[in-house]
């Protein structure tokens, strides 16, 4: 069942037509739980909403109808347990099937959910319930995390009033399983205040950034339908495809791929859940079985593709395929294209909203563009005036906001910090702090985030670009790009380089790594220093900390 049609028009001519004239309708009360799930259930009940196997080789095939029961019961479930509309509950649950019933049914309650990645440590998850006052936390059935959980709380006071996990007894754990079997109320329906919509809180993640204590990114219960581009018009989605996108449950980009936008189009979820070592290429085998038709994924995944024999595997059933995150190898683009004859369409967006760039299915990549602005949010380059760039100017990517009106799916807020809100909400304008700039067609190139732009003798050299360009050499697996202060140049640019297999250090690489980037973008970009490394600082989400190199740097 296709239920775009309730809320936009779906077909267009060209990408012009697109822009022009796509537009959203949000009904006053939406509630994608009530709205969406529940309406699916009650005219395709049969259909697949989720397709979950896991690497001991365990299926489960999950209806609409069995989402929209169990939904009811793990609500029911939560309001035994206290939980109330406007309650922070915060979720470590992995790929595990029962976080789309716990999902819904926090929406269902009203519940302010929080996922979150089970790597977190126990002083992570202090932070994180003393910042937004969680009521509750819901984990998967593992050890290492159960502990942490248990040892935050007994340092946060009676902030954290329920601790559960999904199965299993384990003390000072309720557990969730069991009590949803034994559950015997029916589940009814909110009414008057107490029903959960609009711009009541719906979705909150910390979001790691490369400095500072994670902030907390607040969405409402309008933020689902901005997911429709996401997954009609970047994904790329029809009624009855299959579609896996590769992230995990605590990160923002699980809503992008394994939910909203994909059932809104019709489609089955594909999820992957593995307790063992990652192997990537478990993925093409996935494809092939299932005859998966829609992939999501970091270029790192399609690098590690590319790396196995793609001959053994047929990858027949997949008709698009798509990326975000970080720099794309050309060499990956054309390998998978010849293997696959796909095309990889890049995408661009923040835990703050929906996709904001990209290629879309009406347009032609163009290597090392994130693609075009998207209808509704309808981001730009501008200056440090706050005015629109020119093309081929550098500048930071912002989202208008005319007479402080949120595009639909852009974040509401910063939870309990309208100051950090205010110092990226201003001019009529929402700051993304990205800088990139425009080609005369419109596509955006993605240069740096603002405090990693490099300044040099007069020029600003956004680190993406030189990443990108180092890439392309096969002796770079991965890269981060500083500025390092230079008496002359004001900075000068160093690459920190991690090597592929069977390339050693050397000073010959270094000047061919240099001649290379010099003849791949503009000369005065190459990286005068060059230091290689077994590893890179990165987040707990795996965002490389240029900031800890530039430290580091300052410390020597």
């Amino acid at each position: 069942m296709n239920m775009l049609d309730q809320f936009c028009r779906s077909d267009f001519a060209d990408y012009a037509d697109f822009y022009r004239n796509f537009e959203v309708t949000c009904p006053a009360r939406f509630n994608f739980a009530y709205d969406v799930l529940d309406e699916m259930a009650a005219h395709t009940p049969d259909d697949l909403a989720l397709l979950w196997c896991n690497d001991l080789g365990e299926e489960r095939c999950v209806t609409f109808a069995e989402i929209k029961t169990m939904s009811d019961k793990y609500a029911q479930t939560l309001a035994d347990l206290g939980i109330r509309k406007g309650d922070a509950v915060m979720v470590m649950l992995k790929r595990r099937y029962e976080y789309w019933f716990l999902v819904m049914a926090a929406h269902k309650i009203g519940a302010i959910l929080i996922p979150a990645t089970h790597m977190l440590t126990a002083k992570d998850v202090v932070y994180r319930v003393q910042s937004a006052n969680v009521k509750m936390i819901l984990a998967a059935p593992d050890d290492k995390l159960c502990a942490n959980i248990a040892h935050a709380k007994e340092q946060c006071g009676d902030i954290l009033q329920v601790t559960a996990v999904l199965s299993g007894a384990r003390a000072g754990f309720a557990d969730f399983t069991a009590l949803v079997a034994a559950q015997t109320k029916d589940w009814q329906r909110p009414a008057g205040n107490d029903y959960p919509c609009a711009d009541d809180l719906m979705l909150a993640y910390f979001t790691s950034g490369t400095t500072g204590m994670p902030k907390i990114v607040a969405h409402d219960y309008q933020y689902p339908l901005g997911h429709i581009t996401t997954a009609k018009f970047w994904h790329g989605l029809q009624p009855g495809d299959l579609h896996l996108t590769v992230a995990d449950t605590g990160w923002a980009k699980a809503v992008w791929g394994k939910l909203y936008g994909q059932w809104l189009c019709g489609a089955t979820v594909f999820v992957y859940d593995y307790e063992t070592r990652f192997q990537p290429t478990d993925f093409l085998e996935l494809i092939d079985k299932y005859g998966i038709t829609s992939f999501c994924a970091p270029p790192t995944i399609y690098r590690f593709f590319i790396k196995a024999d793609l001959s053994k595997y047929s990858l027949k059933s997949l008709k698009k395929c798509t990326i975000a995150g970080e720099p794309l190898n050309p060499e990956v683009y054309q390998q998978w294209l010849q293997a696959t004859g796909l095309k990889l369409k890049e995408g661009f967006g923040q835990t703050e909203g929906p996709i904001m760039a990209a290629t879309t299915i009406y347009d032609e990549p163009r290597l090392g563009s994130m693609g075009k602005s998207l209808p509704g949010i309808f981001c730009d380059v501008y200056n440090e005036r706050d005015h629109l760039c020119e093309a081929g100017e550098i500048g930071e990517l912002c989202i208008p906001m005319p007479g402080g009106r949120r595009p639909l799916g852009l974040f509401a807020g910063y939870y309990n910090d309208e100051t950090r809100y205010q110092s990226v909400v201003y001019n009529g304008l929402y700051h993304t702090g990205d800088i990139a700039w425009r080609d005369e067609d419109g596509y955006i190139w993605f240069s740096g985030r603002n405090d990693d732009i490099i300044k040099s003798s007069g020029y600003r050299i956004g680190p993406f670009e030189v990443e990108s360009a180092l890439l392309e050499h096969p002796a770079v697996m991965e890269s981060a790009v500083t500025g390092v202060p230079d008496p002359v140049r004001g900075f000068s640019v160093k690459a920190t380089i991690i090597l592929a297999k069977d390339y050693a250090p050397s000073e010959e690489l270094k000047k061919e790594l240099q001649d290379h980037v010099k003849r791949t973008t503009a000369p005065y970009k190459y990286p005068r220093i060059i230091e290689f490394v077994d590893e890179l600082p990165k987040t707990i989400s795996g965002k490389i900390r240029r900031v800890e190199i530039r430290q580091d740097d300052a410390a020597k």
